[in-house]
């Protein structure tokens, strides 16, 4: 994207009717890592890949927990993601000293969706350049949404935003409707395979380069990655394949040692 004119500010409209800011923080969610979202009549569940500046650095950590009933998977400046799950933190403490009782997901998401789109039409702010998945459960069940940069917001079965994110979302909209009745073992498995979908050429999915979190009504927010996913990740990468057969020696040849 180029510079002009109208996107000098949130609340400019260009002639063509767009607020380029806003398009400039769905274009940074968009390069980010892959994230997925995927939920069961029991767990709602978040994976995602993990990138690293240099082979000298350690990976960047996108998941975070929030509470112990919900956990984010974020894509985009992990900075602004950083002040929004700050904001969840403190917004759970507050709820939960006040009515004594976890907050409800669906209410945290439409606060953040808010506090979103504040940044979208006061002049001097910005939008948030991060994409949320919020995985989380509550009295009503386990529920999974998604967050973006222009305050809004929807619930889903299955979600991948990012980077290559249409190949995880192909993969979803394959499998969503199996999902329902799984273990959380199978569910684990199915998010590993929508985020192989999102990797480029040559890229391979690894214990240290992926993370996965989950959540039910009888499990607190579990962050799986390192070792502790190793078994997972084993289980779905693609069969080698074999060595090719000797060629067999030309009729006549003489044989050598």
């Amino acid at each position: 994207m180029f510079r002009n004119q109208y996107d000098t500010d949130c609340i400019t409209w260009s002639p063509a009717g767009r607020i380029h800011q806003i398009e400039y923080a769905m274009e940074a969610v968009k390069q980010g890592s892959a994230a997925i979202g995927l939920r069961s009549n029991k767990y709602a569940l978040v994976a995602t890949l993990k990138r690293s500046s240099s082979e000298l650095s350690s990976y960047q950590k996108k998941i975070f927990q929030i509470d112990d009933h919900l956990g984010i998977a974020i894509a985009g400046l992990v900075a602004d993601a950083r002040v929004l799950a700050k904001y969840m933190r403190t917004e759970c403490i507050n709820h939960r000293y006040v009515y004594d009782e976890p907050m409800q997901v669906g209410r945290l998401v439409m606060q953040i969706a808010d506090k979103s789109q504040i940044g979208t039409q006061r002049i001097g702010s910005r939008p948030y350049g991060v994409g949320l998945v919020c995985a989380g459960v509550d009295s009503t069940g386990p529920h999974l949404y998604e967050t973006q940069p222009s305050g809004q917001y929807f619930e889903y079965k299955g979600i991948a935003i990012g980077s290559r994110s249409q190949a995880g979302r192909t993969y979803l909209e394959k499998h969503f409707e199996s999902f329902a009745e799984l273990s959380l073992d199978e569910l684990i498995k199915h998010s590993l395979l929508a985020l192989r979908e999102t990797l480029g050429s040559g890229g391979e999915l690894t214990s240290a380069n992926c993370a996965v979190g989950y959540v039910s009504a009888d499990d607190k927010f579990t962050i799986l990655e390192d070792e502790a996913i190793q078994s997972y990740v084993d289980a779905v990468k693609k069969p080698t394949d074999e060595p090719a057969p000797a060629a067999a020696a030309p009729a006549g040849a003489m044989d050598t040692e």
